[in-house]
């Protein structure tokens, strides 16, 4: 089978549905996005709330060497000054630094030269001490770092200015960058949604052409794994669609030869009567002829049936405690004549006690003429069939066994994977030896499963097929024994 690339079809196809029209905010990519987002958003609230702090005590630290340096080279400036009257030098400094945001307050022997400076600053300075930190200077905030000179004297540089500030100004920073930071999450969000669901889309519509028909569909199997397994599963449906197709086709093939072949001859018959070409002497033959053919045909159509009523819920069934050795003696009765009539050895096996189990005894006797009946087609004259019943085991609580084998010509080990399939063996054997509908084992498996037992194909001793029927026990036996 040729396989192709899946691509969107371009107009719905007859007998398809239009799939259900998603509302805004329901597709893959879409929550995608919103979920990226979303996580940006949380990762760059949680970096702000982590580094701004960080920045600010950053930024701080740094206002405060530079402040401390700063007040260090205008001590030493004015280290000789400060016992004389204000000189021009000393002016020009100050205006440098008020020129920078900085005011400077000079202390000359315990006096501050202008007031704002808080009294416990110049008396640190004043007692010979330096001073650093944050203090309230003319009634506002600032930054202040004193320098205490010799003789009651110090220099005293004041950056006004709070915390808030700081904060200002490290949020005014970062902004951009996380804005930055939550457009990259868009844009992945975007990108990695389009790449998932683009194979999403492509399965969609792989399965929208399987149920319009097409059965050459096969999408690409790519990474990652998840999206992989999807596209198996999806190629293996395809797959199986076609199989079953294809086994379908070949049993309706086969059951309408079937069907044909007794019609015709029922309608031959018939039409030689319409016409008068038979004699009297031979209107009973025909009869029989005719009616055996009815016969075949009436059996054929209630195999179809029980076949289609199989898996339904009213599917009629009655078990009851039922002796396996009782049932095959039944079923000699039947048998032994008609194997008998075609020089066929009919041979039942069978304990000399009872083997109770638990099941319905039309429908488990409609297995064994089944199984019966596809053997005496097969076996030739001489050889043997027989049916043979046991206990599964030593213990009663095992259930029961019943058997059939022949000495026909047997099944393959390829024919035992596909033995209960509907009409494998038929499609396999036509025209090479004799074959029935091809119904007749797929109805006993699944009678047989219904029944909660167990059926299974194998080789048989005496040269051809075996097949075994493992039924559950009957539960009052196993109460009694009990």
């Amino acid at each position: 089978m040729r396989e192709h690339s899946v691509d969107p079809p371009t107009a719905p196809t007859a007998g398809t549905q239009r799939p259900a029209p998603t509302r805004r905010g329901s597709t893959l990519t879409v929550r995608a996005v919103l979920v990226t987002c979303a996580v940006a958003l949380v990762s760059v609230l949680v970096t702000a709330i982590v580094a701004v702090p960080l920045a600010v005590r950053g930024v701080e630290h740094r206002e405060r060497q530079a402040l401390a340096a700063q007040s260090r080279l205008a001590a030493e400036a004015l280290r000789s000054r400060l016992d004389t009257p204000r000189t021009v030098d000393e002016d020009r400094l100050l205006r440098q630094l008020r020129a920078q945001g900085i005011e400077a307050y000079l202390v000359r022997n315990g006096v501050v030269d202008r007031p704002g400076l808080p009294v416990q600053v110049v008396q640190r300075i004043t007692e010979g001490r330096h001073v650093a930190g944050r203090r309230s200077v003319a009634g506002r905030p600032a930054l202040v770092q004193g320098r205490a000179l010799p003789g009651g004297d110090g220099v005293v540089l004041v950056r006004a200015g709070s915390l808030g500030g700081v904060w200002r100004q490290v949020v005014q920073s970062l902004w951009l960058p996380l804005l930055a930071g939550l457009a990259a999450g868009l844009v992945a969000g975007l990108l990695l949604a389009r790449r998932l669901a683009r194979p999403i889309r492509r399965a969609a519509d792989a399965a929208a052409r399987l149920r319009a028909g097409e059965r050459a569909i096969r999408v690409p199997v790519e990474p990652p794994h998840e999206v992989a397994d999807l596209a198996a599963a999806l190629n293996g449906l395809a797959a199986a669609l076609a199989t079953s197709e294809g086994r379908q086709r070949e049993f309706l093939l086969s059951v309408s030869h079937e069907l044909r072949t007794p019609l015709t001859a029922i309608r031959g018959y018939a039409e030689a009567l319409a016409d008068g070409v038979i004699d009297s002497a031979e209107v009973t033959g025909t009869g029989r002829t005719v009616l055996a053919e009815a016969e075949h045909l009436d059996r054929l159509v209630r195999d179809l049936l029980a076949l289609a009523r199989l898996e339904a819920v009213d599917f009629p069934l009655e078990p009851v405690r039922v002796d396996l050795v009782r049932l095959a003696a039944e079923a000699e009765r039947t048998w032994a004549a008609r194997c008998a009539a075609v020089s066929v050895v009919f041979r039942v096996e069978a304990p000399d006690q009872a083997v109770p189990v638990h099941t319905d005894p039309g429908r488990i006797r409609q297995v064994v003429d089944g199984l019966l009946e596809n053997a005496l087609r097969v076996v030739p004259p001489g050889a043997p069939v027989v049916l043979a019943t046991r206990w599964a085991g030593t213990d009663p609580a095992a259930g029961g066994v019943i058997e059939v084998r022949d000495g026909g010509p047997g099944l393959t080990d390829d024919d035992l994977a596909v033995v209960f399939e509907r009409g494998a063996l038929h499609q396999r054997y036509r025209g090479v030896r004799k074959v029935g509908s091809g119904l007749g084992l797929a109805l006993a498996a699944g009678l047989v499963q219904r029944l909660g037992g167990e059926i299974s194909a194998g080789h048989a001793a005496e040269g051809g097929a075996a097949f075994v029927v493992s039924l559950p026990p009957d539960p009052y036996r196993i109460r009694t024994s009990a």
